[in-house]
C-alpha cells in the first residue's frame, strides 16, 4: 500500500512509499479503503511534536472511505459501506462514556500509543496517527472508529466531516449551545473557525463577526455565514460598533495559541462564553489574572471534537449538508493525490490554504 510515513519530528520531508502492509483485522476491528482525506493542522502539529505521537507515524485522522473487511464481532457496519473514520472511538464503559462524554474517552487513543497496525520495510512498525493514519490507502480501526453515513455523500465532504466540521460545529451547536440572535465572535477563518461559523449561522446567531489577520480569507468567512470580518487590531472598534461595548455573547478561539485565546477573551462579554476549540501547545501559557477570572464572570468552555456523539452527528452533519445548510465545498481549497503530500505540508505551513483534500483511487 501507498503512504506518507514521518520518521521523526522536524523531518522537512515525509518518507512516501508503497511498502505499507497492515497487522491482520481483530474479532472486532473494520478495515477501510480510504477514498478521501483531509490535510489538517492537527496533522502539521503532529509533525512539528506540538501533538505527540509514537514514531514512525503514519499521519491523517480525517478521513472518509469504504470498508473492506470486518471482523467476526462486528454489526454496526457491512463490506461496501461508507463511513467517515472516528479518531477518538468511544469504547463505552470508561467513567468519560458513562456519563455521556464519548468524546472524552481515551482508551483507544492511549491503546493506539502501543499497538502498531503498520508494517513498512518488511516487517518494521509504524503508528497511524490517533489509532487512524489516514494518510495511508488503507486503515484498520475499532469498530467504533467507523461510522456510516448515506453513501450520496462525497467522500471529500465526509472526510472534512469526521474532524474539522464536527469540530467547529459541534462547538457552536453543542458546547456554547448557541441561541438565536445572540452574537458571536470567532477567532481564526481556517477550516475550524469556518465550521464554527456555520454553527453559528445554523443556530441563529443575529451578529457573526470572524478575526483573522489574513484578509484574504474574509471574504470566504462571509461567504458561510459571518456577518463581519475584520484583523485582530481592528477588535476594539468592531466591539464598540457591533455590540455597544459590550463584547459578544459567545467568543471562540479556533487557532491553538495563547494570543488567540486572549483576543477571544477580549471579545466576549461580562459574563459570556469563551470556547477554546483549538489544539494548543503544552507550553503556550494563557496570561488571565486572577481578579479578571472572577470579576469578569466568563465562562471559560473547552469544546474537545466539538463534543460529539458521532454515532448522531456525523450523519446530522451529512444530512445538513445535503439540506444545502452546511456549504462545505467552499472549505476546499484543492485536491491532491497522495504524493503530493509534501507540497500540501508545506502550504499549510504557510497559512493561507484552506482544506487540502487528498483523493485516492
Amino acid at each position: 500500500m501507498r503512504g506518507a510515513l514521518l520518521h521523526a519530528v522536524g523531518d522537512d520531508k515525509l518518507d512516501i512509499r508503497d511498502d505499507f502492509t497492515l497487522t491482520p483485522v481483530g474479532p472486532t476491528d473494520v478495515r477501510i479503503k480510504i477514498r478521501a482525506t483531509g490535510v489538517c493542522h492537527s496533522d502539521l502539529s503532529m509533525i512539528s511534536g506540538v501533538l505527540p505521537m509514537p514514531l514512525p507515524i503514519i499521519p491523517g485522522h480525517e478521513g472518509a472511505g469504504e470498508v473492506v473487511e470486518i471482523g467476526d464481532h462486528v454489526t454496526s457496519v457491512q463490506p461496501g459501506d461508507r463511513v467517515i473514520v472516528n479518531w477518538t472511538p468511544a469504547c463505552g464503559h470508561c467513567a468519560n462514556c458513562l456519563v455521556g462524554q464519548p468524546y472524552l474517552c481515551m482508551t483507544y487513543m492511549m491503546e493506539s500509543f502501543v499497538n502498531a497496525r503498520f508494517r513498512y520495510g518488511g516487517d518494521t512498525p509504524a503508528f497511524g496517527m490517533a489509532g487512524c493514519g489516514t494518510w495511508c490507502e488503507e486503515i484498520v480501526v475499532p469498530w467504533q472508529g467507523a461510522v456510516k453515513v448515506d453513501p450520496e455523500i462525497p467522500y471529500e465532504i465526509a472526510a472534512l466531516i469526521g474532524c474539522g466540521v464536527t469540530t467547529g460545529v459541534g462547538a457552536a451547536l453543542n458546547t456554547a449551545k448557541v441561541r438565536p440572535g445572540s452574537t458571536v465572535a470567532v477567532v481564526g477563518a481556517g477550516g475550524i473557525g469556518l465550521s464554527i461559523i456555520q454553527g453559528a449561522r445554523i443556530s441563529g446567531a443575529a451578529t457573526i463577526l470572524a478575526i483573522d489577520p489574513l484578509e484574504s480569507k474574509h471574504e470566504l468567512a462571509k461567504k458561510v455565514g459571518a456577518t463581519h470580518a475584520i484583523t485582530p487590531d481592528q477588535l476594539q472598534d468592531a466591539v464598540a460598533t457591533l455590540t455597544g461595548g459590550h463584547g459578544f455573547d459567545h467568543g471562540f478561539e479556533a487557532v491553538g495559541k495563547s494570543a488567540a485565546i486572549m483576543t477571544a477573551w477580549q471579545a466576549t462579554r461580562r459574563g459570556g462564553d469563551m470556547i477554546v476549540v483549538g489544539a494548543g501547545a503544552v507550553d503556550d501559557m494563557v496570561p488571565l489574572s486572577a481578579f479578571n477570572l472572577l470579576f469578569e464572570g466568563k465562562n471559560i468552555l473547552s469544546s474537545m471534537y466539538g463534543e460529539s456523539d458521532v454515532r448522531h452527528d456525523f450523519p446530522f452533519f451529512a444530512k445538513l449538508y445535503k439540506a444545502g445548510k452546511l456549504d462545505l465545498e467552499s472549505m476546499i481549497s484543492s485536491r491532491i493525490r497522495l504524493a503530493d503530500l509534501n507540497d500540501a505540508v508545506a502550504a499549510l505551513r504557510g497559512g493561507e490554504v484552506l482544506r487540502q483534500v487528498v483523493v485516492l483511487d
